[in-house]
């Protein structure tokens, strides 16, 4: 089947002739996420090319990376591990067809996974504003990323808008997985991580999550998530995510 390339303002897809109308709607997604992100980070990505793969098989044999990603992340969230960033130009994603074959029964599901360029991007935002982290990878950045993945990629699922669908998945894990770390673990970052972004945004608003995200404390997580809620104790700050945690599962 032959390959497309679609441009708009700010994006270059490349992709299969049988998705053109998905992909059209996939960027017009992406470029009101842009919009939407230029208003709260200092910087966001202009010209970012963006594949659409055909296949989860395809997808991880052009890009491993993802597959171990997946591996490492709780069953409740694996299936919306589907693409990567490659440098700070480039995303890597399943095609909307193939995210929505992803998709469970269960509502949001289909609504997460169709946002999953969207979080992509915004994992590009969150690299370009913080200078410790990716996109361009090197071994104390790809540190950095794990130790602080759950702020990299709740910042992204949440200013991607995955947060309001995300209960029933949620709600498995709660189910499924034992008492989560706080702040979340690897395994969870990806979907437990936008919940505590979730609650910082609600508490101190949109900028003080950009604001957390665009710094890396070299104090640790503690003392970062500490000054981004005002001074308030940790010991307070968990039970209140714990108990956000409960109404989003049980809502």
């Amino acid at each position: 089947m032959a390959w497309l390339e679609t441009v708009t303002a700010s994006f270059r897809a490349r992709h299969e002739s049988a998705d053109t109308d998905d992909v059209a709607r996939a960027l017009d997604s992406l470029e009101a996420t842009r919009a939407r992100l230029a208003i709260v980070f200092p910087r966001t990505a202009a010209d970012v090319t963006v594949v659409f793969h055909r296949s989860a098989p395809l997808l991880d044999l052009a890009h491993p990376l993802v597959l171990v990603e997946r591996r490492l992340t709780a069953p409740a969230a694996r299936r919306y591990v589907v693409g990567s960033t490659v440098g700070a130009q480039t995303i890597h994603v399943l095609a909307p067809r193939a995210l929505r074959a992803r998709a469970s029964a269960v509502p949001g599901s289909r609504e997460m996974l169709e946002r999953a360029p969207d979080v992509l991007y915004a994992r590009l935002v969150v690299g370009l504003n913080n200078r410790r982290l990716p996109p361009r990878a090197t071994p104390a950045r790809l540190l950095a990323r794990l130790r602080w993945a759950w702020l990299v990629e709740g910042t992204a699922r949440y200013f991607a808008g995955q947060v309001e669908h995300a209960r029933p998945a949620i709600a498995r894990r709660l189910r499924e997985g034992g008492q989560p770390a706080f702040p979340p673990k690897l395994r969870d970052a990806a979907l437990l991580g936008p919940t505590l972004i979730d609650l910082l945004a609600r508490d101190e608003g949109p900028e003080a999550a950009m604001r957390l995200a665009c710094y890396l404390d070299p104090a640790g997580p503690g003392h970062a998530l500490r000054e981004a809620f005002s001074g308030r104790s940790l010991v307070h700050t968990e039970g209140a995510w714990r108990s956000h945690l409960a109404r989003i599962a049980s809502a």
